[in-house]
């Protein structure tokens, strides 16, 4: 703008250019005109014109520029107003489209590094092994209840007795002892909760009959019918798919344990202890 200030003023809306100007024209309308090419260069391409100003200007009412000017109109359509017009700015241009935000990283997200406590290995595998070792056991226990044409000690082990106003387990009230292989003893801590015991094991799925004898009861095993072997087996496989899915939780979450640690340890490290789980 400062350069067009010495240049002769033409004419940019389309007509034909003079060949000779005013050479007592003042800055301002130079400026101006400058102004309102630069609005109509840019507009077409949806751009921002921004402003930093230096220097101003006024505008008198003495000026050369008539007030139906059109440099005017472009001007006060630019944001000149009160009679100022800045002269000698910076003029730089910015795309009205704006960015999409980039992605943080996870480092970003995650400055702290894991603590991870030297013995976690060891840790963790006792600790998978000790519930896959409980779910066995509790396997070994439902196999004892079951009854499989044999007298065993354990067989009632499962049966609730209602005594006091309250449910028990039958060894919590009273001693079972095998006799002989299909016959067993059942002797009550309290003999007057004998009724009580009685009508407990025959309401027992295990299909058992006792005879009561003295304060004690005696109840022999019957032999196993092909409907008993078949309920038997359908007991089994379900105890067994249970103990599966136990074991498999418990390896399942020492899996998850070592892969939140994983960064904290050397990568063979991490393979080895999830071979051994």
């Amino acid at each position: 703008l400062r350069w067009s200030a010495s240049l002769p003023l033409r004419n940019y809306s389309g007509a034909k250019a003079n060949e000779r100007s005013d050479s007592r024209q003042k800055p301002t309308t130079v400026a101006l005109t400058m102004a309102m090419c630069l609005r109509r260069a840019l507009q077409s391409r949806s751009l921002l014109l921004l402003r930093a100003p230096r220097c101003v200007v006024a505008l008198s009412p003495s000026s050369c520029v008539s007030p139906r000017d059109p440099a005017l109109e472009e001007a006060s359509v630019l944001g000149i107003r009160g009679g100022f017009f800045r002269v000698g700015s910076d003029y730089s241009l910015g795309s009205r489209r704006g960015f999409a935000k980039g992605k943080k990283s996870k480092d970003d997200n995650n400055d702290e590094k894991i603590q991870v406590d030297p013995n976690f290995g060891p840790t963790v595998k006792s600790t998978s092994l000790s519930q896959m070792e409980a779910a066995i056991v509790a396997l070994s226990r439902e196999l004892s209840k079951l009854r499989t044409g044999r007298a065993s000690a354990g067989m009632l082990d499962h049966i609730l007795v209602e005594t006091g106003g309250a449910k028990m387990p039958l060894n919590h009230v009273a001693v079972v002892s095998v006799i002989d292989s299909k016959t067993l003893s059942v002797t009550p801590y309290d003999p007057t909760a004998l009724k009580a015991v009685e009508s407990a094991i025959i309401s027992s799925p295990l299909g058992l009959n006792p005879t009561p004898d003295g304060q004690r009861l005696i109840a022999a095993i019957p032999p196993l019918t092909k409907e008993n072997m078949q309920a038997l087996c359908k007991v089994v496989t379900k105890s067994s798919e249970d103990v599966k899915q136990s074991i498999r939780r418990a390896r399942q979450k020492a899996q998850d344990s070592i892969k939140k640690v994983a960064a904290g340890f050397p990568k063979d490290d991490i393979k080895r202890l999830e071979k051994e789980v």
